[in-house]
């Protein structure tokens, strides 16, 4: 009689015990999981795209030269250097002696420079003729002016104007300020280039003939931007990956300029959407995410 008792507890009890586990296990995934019904997937870093302007750049490579080179010549024939007072590479004031010569029938006169500027080159030395005709005695960069001459297409030279500012890097010479003087109004008709003259403004010496580029500011474009580890560039176009919903959705955009690792988004992208950092090709079209917002420094 006992026996046949334990033996019914016991197949009475086993469903019992049976729901009881099951139900300690849902808690137990339940604890792990707050929310069963949220994708899981890579912690993937995100930033909103933001508003920011960039500047409409034209750049333009060319050669410094003089803007203005003086000669300076004795007026008379027949006369011999006596003295040399500056050399090449000197800066000089208007009116200022540059040599003594000899006069045939004794005497001195003096060459003084028509102009200030910087002594450029020169061909004096003591003992030599000098006269009104052959190679002059100086050559000066009146007021030790220089242009950036230079080419640039002809889509570009409808974007410049007389007076814009440009910045310009000289091989030797590091960064100086400068501004359009001049503009070209015909075209190189097999290149379809046109030729610009941007005045160097700097208080250094430059030399002739050195290279250099001017990045010149023609005005600027605001709108929406993203840092370019946000773009991808495939055969389906240029493309940006937003996280929405907890998923990855692909967008095709269109950019513009591109300043300082940012690139400006002209259509696709809209103000506070939330997109991957650093997109990848190992995300895909819905696969779900965890997104990490980017850090201030991160960015």
């Amino acid at each position: 009689m006992t026996i046949f008792h334990a033996r019914g507890l016991s197949l009475t009890l086993a469903p019992l015990i049976a729901a009881g586990l099951i139900c300690l296990s849902s808690s137990l995934a339940a604890a792990d999981d707050p929310d069963p019904a949220a994708p899981k997937g890579a912690a993937v870093t995100v930033l909103k795209a933001a508003k920011s302007c960039f500047a409409n750049i034209v750049e333009v490579s060319g050669t410094i030269i003089a803007r203005e080179e003086t000669q300076v010549r004795p007026e008379r024939m027949g006369l011999k250097v006596a003295e040399v007072m500056v050399d090449a590479g000197d800066s000089v004031t208007a009116g200022q002696v540059l040599a003594r010569l000899n006069l045939p029938e004794g005497g001195q006169i003096t060459v003084q420079a028509p102009v200030a500027g910087v002594i450029s080159a020169s061909t004096a030395s003591v003992g030599a003729m000098a006269g009104a005709k052959g190679e002059a005695l100086f050559s000066i960069i009146a007021r030790g002016e220089f242009d950036l001459v230079g080419m640039v297409p002809t889509r570009d030279i409808a974007k410049l104007q007389v007076n814009q500012t440009a910045r310009i890097k000289v091989i030797g010479a590091g960064e100086v300020d400068g501004r359009v003087r001049r503009l070209s109004t015909t075209v190189e008709p097999n290149s379809q280039l046109a030729q610009v003259f941007v005045g160097v403004t700097t208080p250094r010496r430059l030399l002739v003939n050195s290279s250099g580029r001017a990045q010149i500011r023609t005005g600027q474009s605001c709108g929406v931007a993203v840092p370019l580890t946000a773009i991808l560039y495939g055969t389906a176009g240029t493309v940006v990956q937003v996280v929405r919903r907890a998923r990855v959705e692909t967008r095709r955009v269109e950019t513009g300029l591109m300043s300082a690792g940012q690139v400006e988004i002209t259509s696709g992208l809209q103000e506070g959407d939330i997109v991957v950092a650093r997109a990848g090709a190992l995300l895909r079209e819905g696969d779900p995410v965890r997104a990490v917002t980017a850090s201030a420094d991160a960015k």
